[in-house]
């Protein structure tokens, strides 16, 4: 079977990482056969980095319209990814983008339209949900959806160590900006750990936070935020994130009517009661032991080491098309995390609660329209390289 042509749109950090993956032979079923970046030392890059039959392409007008492609990987800024999933859609190519889907929801609901039309062509839209991949919250999910954990309580992640100094901020001159990117950790740096919670936790229903802008940094967007949330089944939650902490912590820990689990240091523990605590407390009606306890086992739950997650999305994704093979991380599925990201930031902006499945989008636009005109920041210092982070 032939292989399927692979372009990339976008040559920064992750454009040009998954360029070299393709190169090294780590996605056998595919070929990089086209990359496309507006700035010329990306180009270059290119040039002295990949193959001499990797087509190079200055704009994404002649990418979309003459790249020998079969599927498009969207490298990009953010506000670019739902704009150029859907161009790849109309021009009949499978798509995947990086993370996040985009910077508003009413965007990524558009793009989502446009991937359902597309399914039914037969063109397959994934996501770069990388995380998805690691073990430890594959166990951590499957624990919970088979009534192990029992009914969920509390869901916290603590996420302080995506420490970036003032050096990174500089190193683009699109990022921190609401113009450029949309946002801050929100946005580059936590809809991994928003999707993974969310995809084991499930979807909260109310979301308030509290937000600090350009914290230690020459920035004007949030890299400090606290977020409490709420779930249907009366269940609460907390996010906590930044990037200027340091030491910083990665801890995610839920707890349930069965016990608690932790994810921390790459390691899965669960604290496993012997009987539920809601059947241990009804029995204590009748006791007179006052301070009792449920009986607990601390178990460490084996789980094999994390893969190349970047690999096997990519891997998967090549498969879907080429053999029908289930996709681990639908791209449609990237609008539940930017919901959360973006009731995070409506609610710190406007000071409300926000219902995340009656969120007013228009506001959230509006309101973020309305940062990018009134912005007065100046980006300083700016020094872009050849492999500039996206």
């Amino acid at each position: 079977m032939a292989k399927l042509r692979v372009g990339i749109i976008g040559l920064g950090n992750m454009g040009s990482s998954h360029a070299r993956n393709f190169t090294a032979g780590l996605i056998p079923e595919a070929e990089l056969t086209a990359v496309c970046d507006i700035e010329p030392i990306r180009r270059e890059w290119a040039k002295e980095n990949l193959a001499s039959t990797v087509e190079i392409f200055d704009n994404a007008e002649d990418f979309f319209a003459k790249a020998p492609v079969d599927a498009v990987v969207v490298a990009t800024p953010h506000y670019f990814h739902p704009v150029y999933v859907q161009e790849a859609f109309k021009h009949g190519k499978h798509a995947l983008t990086e993370k996040p889907a985009g910077v508003y929801t009413k965007a990524v609901r558009e793009m989502n339209a446009a991937a359902d039309e597309a399914a039914k062509k037969g063109l397959v839209f994934g996501i770069m949900f990388n995380q998805r991949t690691n073990p430890v919250y594959q166990k951590a999910r499957e624990l919970i959806a088979s009534g192990e954990l029992g009914e969920i309580k509390r869901s916290v992640w603590i996420i302080t160590n995506w420490y970036r100094s003032q050096s990174y901020y500089n190193s683009g001159g699109w990022r921190a900006t609401w113009a450029g990117e949309g946002g801050g950790v929100l946005l580059n740096q936590d809809p991994h750990q928003l999707d993974l919670w969310q995809w084991i936790s499930g979807m909260p229903t109310k979301v308030h936070a509290f937000m600090q802008f350009g914290k230690g940094r020459d920035i004007e967007v949030e890299n400090d935020v606290t977020a409490y949330v709420e779930y249907e089944n009366g269940a609460t939650g907390l996010f906590v994130t930044s990037t200027h902490e340091a030491p910083g912590t990665n801890r995610l820990e839920i707890s349930g009517d069965r016990g608690r689990l932790i994810i921390e240091n790459g390691k899965l523990t669960f604290d496993r009661l012997r009987i539920p605590e809601s059947e241990f407390n009804a029995l204590s009606a009748n006791s007179d032991k006052n301070f009792g306890h449920p009986e607990c086992w601390h178990c460490e739950i084996p789980t094999q080491p994390a893969p190349n997650g970047h690999v096997e999305v990519m891997k998967n994704w090549v498969s879907a098309i080429l053999h029908g093979t289930e996709l681990l991380a639908p791209g449609q599925e990237g609008i539940r995390g930017l919901t959360i990201s973006n009731a995070m930031h409506l609610s710190a902006w406007t000071g409300e609660t926000i219902d995340t499945a009656n969120m007013d989008e228009d506001l959230f636009y509006e309101l973020l329209q309305k940062r990018i005109k009134e912005s007065t920041f100046v980006k300083k210092n700016v020094k872009l390289n050849k492999n500039a982070s996206i």
